[in-house]
């Protein structure tokens, strides 16, 4: 994705908040050898891009002062209650620096597999973003899981699939996290009917003399 930075003269409380009330985000970008750069986006089109998924998990080009680089969108801050981005973070690209970035899991299939469509089972997405360490030219939008194998009683893990090329998980200590669970259908149990309690012997007769 392709977005248009300009360059911020001013800073502090005061130049952003009239930043914003021009309609401009303030911004800043980091990293690499380079100095910290601040900048301005167009408030509009940075809220729309921050609906799409690619603009939080792909590598960005951004177009600042008739040149583009490469840029990874790090942070951002929302009022509390308006629609308003307040500020926002991108981090420079450095092509032979391995990256640690969340990746969105896009999952299909599962409608089709036994676990579902025979066994009627619940399947519920345990993991729907994978952290990854990798070289920028590595990185996917995003990673595609089929789930037409899945069976009751069984699973998905980690190890059950296969990752992007040059891409390695990052699981902080758990060996094979779960992905997707499977879980059986409850049967319902119908309660028999209880009999109806006999007269009460000592009750005939009530009443005569």
């Amino acid at each position: 994705m392709k977005f248009v930075a300009f360059e911020r003269a001013k800073q502090g409380t005061g130049a952003s908040r009239r930043l914003r009330n021009s309609g401009r985000t303030p911004g800043i970008v980091y990293g690499s050898t380079s100095a910290p750069q601040l900048i301005e986006l167009d408030h509009n089109a940075l809220w729309h891009a921050l609906k799409k998924e690619a603009f939080h998990a792909s590598i960005l080009e951004m177009e600042f002062n008739g040149q583009t680089s490469q840029v990874l969108l790090r942070d951002y801050q929302m009022h509390p209650y308006k629609q308003l981005v307040q500020h926002i973070d991108f981090q420079r690209v450095d092509a032979n620096t391995t990256l640690h970035m969340k990746v969105p899991m896009h999952f299909s299939g599962e409608e089709e597999s036994e676990a579902v469509k025979t066994d009627k089972c619940t399947v519920t997405h345990v993991v729907t973003e994978l952290e990854v360490a990798c070289l920028p030219a590595s990185l996917p939008e995003f990673i595609a899981v089929d789930l037409k194998g899945l069976t009751m009683g069984k699973s998905l893990h980690l190890n059950d699939i296969t990752l992007p090329a040059g891409c390695k998980a990052i699981t902080h200590g758990k060996k094979n996290p779960v992905l997707v669970s499977v879980v059986a259908p409850v049967e319902e149990v119908v309660a028999a009917p209880v009999a109806a309690a006999p007269a009460d012997a000592k009750g005939k007769g009530k009443g005569k003399k």
